[in-house]
């Protein structure tokens, strides 16, 4: 007797390879129903941005592509999940649906009742952790509470087993003998229809087989010296996996295990699996702690005196601030979907200390721009610049843009790439060239206020200001 399909529902797990959703229906035998469902609503108030948007069209036609070279297809709907679901379920005759986890609020939410009503009805369901070194739930520091602090928090990751692979890399996916019907992936509107993203497909490849080239790439070359030159937003020395692994198409587990497979132990392995583990650290911080989206981990910054400024954080958006740095990053995310770290740090502190926006508008910017947009990682982030989160950067830690280009841009290759009208600036007055001579401006063909702007504000004065503040929320809370 033939057994039924197995559908197995993707979502952020868009790989073949090292998928444990996939090696449990392939387990269970019988025809896999490959299903991805769109529904955007559900993930409220936190529905994929722009650029997210952009990334998961492209990832959906690769992922489909592969399946096809495997015997496959993809199946596309769009609707509520449960529905959906209960929808193929009956037009495939399957009795076993398959998922890796999302962990989260809005997903978890909806993935328990959907899960509990589909058990009630007789389906069985199985869930895995696809996306993650170690499932939340399953860390707990000795008082058998969440981590708050990330050195223990990775500290004790690093003594537990990571698993092996899983077994889905290659060989023909069991197919069904009727296919239930697919929408199209261009009836899902995921293309913007004003075409910001032209020069996104010059500097990414999403889907499975981009994300192999960027792991490959980078442990070949850059992870042995990622320690040193990580920092340095000029030169190719991060990973660029950030988007890939969002999207799932590649793993931490598949991460973790090229690393040893080329015998990548040192210093520079050792600080890229530490920033693996920062992604770890904020899925478990949002898992525990599922209101940090809007709210600060440590309830004393609700009081903080932020201050509502339409014209500084449109000056901010678009890279016009009169700060080098600052701006060549802001105008890196608007064109390519993605900003250098150290960058993202500069950036972030320059918004919410010396502009007092509210961390909140710029971890939303960054949600709509960044095809890396990831909800654990954006709030961590953005609460760790703003002093208000788990294991955050003092509030006192103002960032000197001026001193944080001459340190990471010496040379101002990063800000003439991305800010040309300072392109002939010399270096030792890129990074403030408001402080440059009259003639050195004239020679650059630069006219401070006309060609670019004079900086939105000074930067002692908005440094003081961010410390007041601050110190109006430490006496509030003593009082």
């Amino acid at each position: 007797m033939n057994k039924p399909p197995v559908i197995v529902w993707f979502r952020r797990d868009l790989r073949l390879g090292d998928n444990p959703a996939l090696e449990y229906a392939l387990a269970v035998g019988g025809p896999i129903v490959p299903l991805f469902v769109w529904s955007p609503d559900e993930d409220s108030p936190w529905a994929p941005g722009g650029a997210s948007l952009w990334w998961l069209h492209h990832s959906l036609a690769a992922l489909s592509a592969s399946l096809v070279e495997r015997g496959s297809r993809l199946v596309l709907r769009n609707g509520p999940a449960a529905k959906v679901l209960r929808e193929v379920l009956r037009e495939t005759g399957a009795r076993v649906v398959s998922w890796n986890r999302l962990y989260e609020p809005a997903a978890i939410a909806r993935d328990s009742a959907i899960k509990q009503a589909l058990l009630e009805e007789g389906i069985e369901v199985r869930s895995f952790n696809g996306s993650l070194l170690h499932s939340p739930p399953a860390v707990k520091n000795q008082s058998d509470r969440p981590f708050q602090v990330f050195t223990p928090f990775w500290k004790h990751c690093r003594t537990l087993p990571v698993r092996a692979l899983a077994a889905t890399d290659e060989g023909r996916l069991p197919a069904p003998t009727k296919w239930p019907v697919s929408d199209a992936l261009e009836s899902f509107d995921l293309l913007p229809t004003i075409r910001w993203d032209s020069e996104f497909a010059r500097h990414w490849r999403p889907g499975e087989a981009g994300a192999r080239e960027a792991l490959t790439r980078f442990v070949g070359g850059a992870a042995e010296a990622y320690h040193e030159r990580r920092d340095v937003p000029s030169i190719e020395g991060t990973s660029r996996l950030s988007p890939h692994l969002h999207y799932g198409e590649i793993g931490p587990v598949q991460i973790h295990h090229a690393l040893e497979a080329r015998g990548l132990s040192g210093r520079g392995a050792q600080v890229f699996m530490s920033e693996v583990g920062w992604r770890e650290f904020a899925h478990h911080l949002l898992f525990h702690f599922p209101d940090t989206p809007e709210r600060p981990l440590r309830r004393e910054f609700e009081r903080f005196p932020w201050r509502s400024d339409p014209e500084l954080l449109r000056a901010w958006r678009k890279g016009r601030t009169g700060y080098p740095i600052v701006d060549a990053g802001m105008r890196q995310l608007w064109r390519t979907g993605w900003m250098h770290n150290r960058v993202r740090m500069i950036v972030a502190s320059f918004l919410v200390k010396h502009l007092l926006v509210p961390w909140q508008a710029g971890a939303e910017w960054f949600w709509d721009t960044l095809v890396d947009a990831d909800l654990a990682a954006n709030t961590l982030g953005w609460q760790w610049t703003a002093g208000c989160g788990a294991d955050a950067a003092p509030y006192f830690r103002v960032f000197n843009p001026i001193l944080q280009g001459v340190k990471f841009d010496p040379d101002g290759h990063y800000v003439r790439t991305w800010v040309p009208e300072l392109a002939r600036v010399p270096a030792e007055a890129i990074h403030a060239p408001w402080e440059a001579s009259a003639d050195v401006l004239r020679d650059a063909g630069v006219r401070l206020g006309i060609d670019y702007p004079k900086p939105i504000v000074d930067h002692k004065e908005g440094r003081d200001r961010a410390l007041e503040a601050y110190e109006s929320v430490k006496k509030s809370a003593t009082a």
